[in-house]
């Protein structure tokens, strides 16, 4: 038997939520080794997301099973109204399980994604949008220029070709090319090659400029386009991502970046992020002379290698029966 009123039921109204939703994916097992600096990386994609974005919009981040530092760190940041909505997942169920949760989940009719290393900077959530809108049926939009797979957007070229001014050529500057594909970890002499060897499609419609391609390490899209392709099914925890690039190709959709850089890739360190410094110390600079002995080549090659066996060794075993 009910013992008096749920004090719910004289509540007059509700908050309704923002009409975009910035989605993080977050992922830090341990702080040590390839993850030492990742609690800080993550400290700087949230405080740059909410930074001058340039509209307003409601936070949410999903924790794919990270370790007790993290997780606090992130409840924390909730209980300070600093993240809206918080999916904290007991374990890893790898970025295809977190996109078919957070993306039907979020709230907002466009969904801001970016996983937790993005570096963001002013203007990039208007910048992000402004594309999505000015264009027709675009999928989505990463808010940073760099060369992607030319297979992955032949649909946004097709289209411009036949709807839009169209140019091939040297669009991205070498500085802002050079910076990017270093962050994935290639030396300069293989992103000297790729830059000589390939090209940018430039687009312009209704006096927007934009360049073909994106990428699912952010992007900005419709709830309702996305929700297209849910749900995923992956059956590792990485290294399947292209699909959401492939599938929304295929279906005709476009697939945008604006010409000026509005986001960055940290990787995992800060090192390499002009001044940033989340501790307010010394710490990101450093060990420099150990930095310049663990980044040659042969070094970096052996060790990383190293560490990855590792990794799958204690990460990457099937579940017990």
């Amino acid at each position: 038997m009910r013992v008096g009123q749920n004090p719910a039921k004289y509540v007059k109204s509700v908050i309704k939520p923002e009409r975009i939703t910035v989605a993080v994916l977050n992922y830090i097992p341990f702080l040590s080794g390839f993850y030492t600096e990742a609690l800080d990386v993550l400290k700087v994609c949230l405080n740059s997301a909410r930074k001058d974005a340039g509209l307003p919009f409601d936070l949410l981040v999903f924790d794919n099973g990270s370790c007790e530092e993290a997780k606090n760190y992130l409840i924390n940041e909730q209980d300070e109204g600093r993240i809206q909505h918080l999916f904290l997942s007991e374990k890893n169920l790898g970025k295809g399980g977190a996109w078919n949760i957070m993306l039907a989940g979020a709230p907002g009719e466009i969904i801001a994604y970016a996983d937790s290393d993005c570096l963001f900077y002013p203007g990039w959530l208007a910048e992000s949008v402004k594309l999505l809108e000015t264009y027709p049926n675009v999928g989505m939009v990463t808010a940073r220029p760099f060369r992607t797979n030319p297979d992955f957007y032949t649909s946004t070229a097709a289209w411009g070709a036949k709807n839009a001014s169209l140019k091939r050529g040297q669009f991205i500057p070498w500085e802002t090319f050079l910076e990017f594909d270093r962050s994935i970890g290639q030396t300069d002499e293989e992103i000297k090659k790729h830059y000589e060897s390939s090209e940018d499609v430039m687009l312009e419609y209704n006096g927007v400029q934009a360049l073909a391609g994106a990428s699912h390490w952010q992007f900005t899209a419709r709830k309702e386009v996305l929700a297209k392709f849910l749900p995923f099914d992956m059956d590792r925890p990485m290294g399947q991502v292209k699909q959401l690039d492939q599938r929304m190709n295929n279906a005709g959709y476009l697939r945008l970046m604006p010409v000026k850089p509005f986001a960055m890739n940290m990787s995992n360190t800060l090192r390499s992020v002009p001044g940033i410094d989340p501790t307010g110390s010394d710490k990101a600079v450093q060990h420099g002379q150990r930095r310049l002995l663990l980044d040659l080549p042969p070094v970096k090659k052996v060790l990383l290698s190293l560490y990855d066996a590792i990794f799958r060794w204690y990460y990457d075993r099937p579940a017990a029966k």
